[in-house]
Formats: C-alpha cells, sequence, structure tokens
C-alpha cells in the first residue's frame, strides 16, 4: 500500500467521523481540557442554543450554575459551562471555565454537587456524537461520568480545580446523596441504545454507584433495567426514604417512574409508574433539611402539562401526598429544573427557558412557607432570575 493509498483512506474514515486531517483525533476516554480564561468562541454572544442546567448552594450566599452548549443542538460540539454568583443569584459572573473535549466528543449532561466535606464537584457527561442529522451517526454507547472537584469554592472565581477524572461508564445527571451509612450514592444511568461500543448489560438502566471512601474510589451496586419502550433517558433522582430504604425516580416516556431498594442499592424493584403526573422531562427531588421532599416539575402533582409552568411541591410523608404549588416561571418551554437548599434554609433552583430561541438559563429562589402559601411571603425569595442568556444567531 503506498503512502498516498494510506493518506486517501485516512481523510476517508475522518470525514466520516465528521473530521478533517487538521483536527484532533477522537479519543472519548481522553480527559478533556478545562478552559480558564473562557476563550471568546464560547462567549454569550458565540453560543446558538443552551440548557440543561444544574445547581448547587455554598454556604448562605454563594450559588453554583453550569449548563452546556455548543453548536446548534445536542451532538458532538457540545461543551460544558460555569458560572458563580456571591449574592445569592443577583448578580452573575461570566462563564469561568468552559470543558470541550476535542474532535467530536460531546461534553453534555452537567452536574454540580457540595459534599459533606465541602469538596465542590463538578460532573458531566462524555462520549463520542455525532448529531442525527449527520450521515454517518456515531453514538458511543458507554458515554461516561467525569468530574472536577474544588477544596477551595469559597474562593469563587479564583477556585482550584482538580484535573479530570472519569468515574464510570453511564450519564449522571441527578445529584449525589450520602445515605445514613455515609456511603456517596452516584445516580448513574446507562442507556439502552446500540452505539460504537458496547455497553455492560448488567449495568445498563437505573443504576447505582457508590464510594465509601469520600470520592476516593467507586463501584456499581445494582440497577433497575428499564426497557426500550418504556425509557431512554432516565435522568434519576435518589431519596433516601425515612424507613431506611433508597427510591430512585426516572424519567420515562409515560413521565416518572419508581424503583425501591430495601437491601442498600444492590437489588431494585421493577421501574413503575409514579402517581406524580408529569411529561416526559426532567424533574427534580430532594430531601430538605426539615425532612421534607421537594418536588419540582411542570405544572400541577396531577397534570401533565408539557414543558411549561415550573412549580415546587413539598411532601411530609415521603411522597405519598404533596402540599402547596408555587409557580417558579409561568412561561412556555420551561424544563429540567435542578438545585439544592443553602445554610440558611433558602431553596434555590435552576432551569432552562426556549433553548433554541431566547436561549436563558434561570434561578429562582424560595422557602418552604412560599410553597405551602403557593406565592411569595418570604422577604429574600425571588423568582425568574435569569443567570446566562446566549446572544448568538438563534438556529431557528
Amino acid at each position: 500500500m503506498t503512502k498516498i493509498t494510506k493518506l486517501l483512506i485516512a481523510c476517508f474514515f475522518l470525514t466520516a467521523a465528521g473530521l478533517t486531517a487538521d483536527e484532533p483525533a477522537v479519543d472519548p476516554l481522553a480527559p478533556p481540557p478545562i478552559l480558564r480564561p473562557v476563550p471568546e468562541k464560547y462567549a454569550d454572544s458565540q453560543r446558538r442554543w443552551q440548557g440543561i442546567s444544574s445547581l448547587e448552594t455554598d454556604g448562605d450566599s454563594r450559588l453554583w450554575v453550569c449548563w452546556y452548549s455548543g453548536g446548534v443542538t445536542e451532538g458532538g460540539e457540545n461543551y460544558v459551562l460555569l458560572a458563580v454568583s456571591n449574592d445569592l443569584g443577583d448578580t452573575w459572573s461570566e462563564p469561568l471555565l468552559a470543558i470541550d473535549p476535542p474532535g467530536v466528543v460531546r461534553a453534555f449532561d452537567p452536574a454540580i454537587w457540595l459534599d459533606p466535606t465541602g469538596r465542590l464537584w463538578l460532573f458531566w457527561a462524555q462520549g463520542e456524537e455525532l448529531p442525527p442529522s449527520s450521515e454517518s451517526y456515531i453514538w458511543d454507547g458507554r458515554a461516561g461520568v467525569w468530574a472536577i472537584t474544588t477544596d477551595n469554592p469559597e474562593a469563587g472565581e479564583d477556585a482550584v480545580w482538580s484535573q479530570p477524572r472519569r468515574i464510570c461508564d453511564g450519564i449522571m445527571m441527578g445529584k449525589p446523596i450520602v445515605d445514613a451509612r455515609g456511603r456517596y450514592l452516584f445516580p448513574v444511568a446507562l442507556w439502552l441504545f446500540k452505539g460504537k461500543y458496547t455497553v455492560p448489560d448488567e449495568q445498563a438502566g437505573v443504576a447505582l454507584w457508590a464510594s465509601e471512601d469520600q470520592g476516593k474510589t467507586f463501584s456499581f451496586l445494582g440497577r433497575s433495567k428499564v426497557e426500550k419502550n418504556v425509557s431512554l433517558f432516565h435522568e434519576q433522582n435518589i431519596v433516601e426514604m425515612k424507613d431506611g430504604s433508597l427510591k430512585m425516580f426516572a424519567r420515562t416516556k409515560y413521565g416518572i417512574g419508581e424503583t425501591v431498594s430495601r437491601d442498600g442499592g444492590l437489588t431494585w424493584t421493577d421501574l413503575a409508574p409514579s402517581a406524580i403526573k408529569h411529561t416526559s422531562s426532567r424533574f427534580f427531588v430532594r430531601r430538605l433539611k426539615s425532612g421534607r421532599l421537594l418536588l419540582v416539575k411542570n405544572g400541577p402533582i396531577d397534570s401533565d402539562v408539557g414543558r411549561s409552568r415550573m412549580m415546587a411541591f413539598l411532601s411530609d410523608d415521603d411522597g405519598a401526598t404533596w402540599s402547596g404549588g408555587l409557580v417558579l416561571d409561568e412561561r412556555d418551554k420551561v424544563s429540567y429544573p435542578d438545585g439544592n437548599q443553602n445554610a440558611d434554609g433558602i431553596i434555590c433552583v435552576t432551569y432552562d427557558h426556549h433553548r433554541y430561541g431566547d436561549r436563558q438559563i434561570m434561578a429562582a429562589r424560595f422557602t418552604e412557607e412560599d410553597i405551602l402559601a403557593g406565592k411569595i411571603v418570604s422577604e429574600r425569595s425571588k423568582l425568574k432570575i435569569l443567570v446566562n442568556q446566549a446572544a448568538g444567531p438563534s438556529p431557528n
């Protein structure tokens, strides 16, 4: 085989993967660069779509929000961004860092979490992918949960971050929790897509990983297998119940499914429909300091209203019944809530609005009293806070 022939073959495969000979090689298992400061190509003025945010509280006034963007839709050009607020969301920094793997490897579905030691984790999924419109569709079915951490989040914009680390196969959109045994529990999903790489069937579905040494090592616990006709994007939240069992709430094609483990996460019940009505989209469930469960979803408990009317509810009985109903955002095209409660007990939530039009990353802060009253009654509460808005040419 001549050098010219070899070059032509190489160019063919690069083109099939959506690359040119001048672009970097594709390796979804390689640590991506952490770009600080953020280059101009990731500026608000350049982004054509954005959404799917996550929020964490740090102390009584610092908030962190991450989300992803890149390209004109979900695909190989996606990257993750992170911003911070030091005044409970009233003002926000420009993106502090960007995570952008080279080639057609997408960084997507980020989550952010403060562990009990005060270490802040920024997670994202990473996998090789071209959008469905490509002539040569590639999906790295393994994906992978990656993370960087900082031990000094109190430094805000000047926080020092670790090198990227791959934790396991899969995707994790819901926050970890710490159970009564002190384990860090990670609600990881392994999608049931057929892809370029073989996915271990025994781990596919709504799964749980754990760390018993505060994030030094991780191990697979168990999963509830989900059939493809029920769910593709699980996006689960995990809660430890008052009786010591674990429950995961997962996105399904019919809305919300529930699965329970009574042996610490090793075995799980079959995923079954929840009494909570919802569209097939992400929602948010979290245990509050009061012991109540918080639920943020689209529309009333008993209604599927599509991706509109973001609302918050409380439960005193581990989700058997729900009270209150605070409308966080009455608009259409609001979706994908996530958040936590700060040191003062204020609940802070992020979500996105109109990913391909207004392209807004939003936040809200409110209290349990506000939820029960169905309106803002607390002095420090504030709704429809703009975190970030892209300003590049819309793909629509």
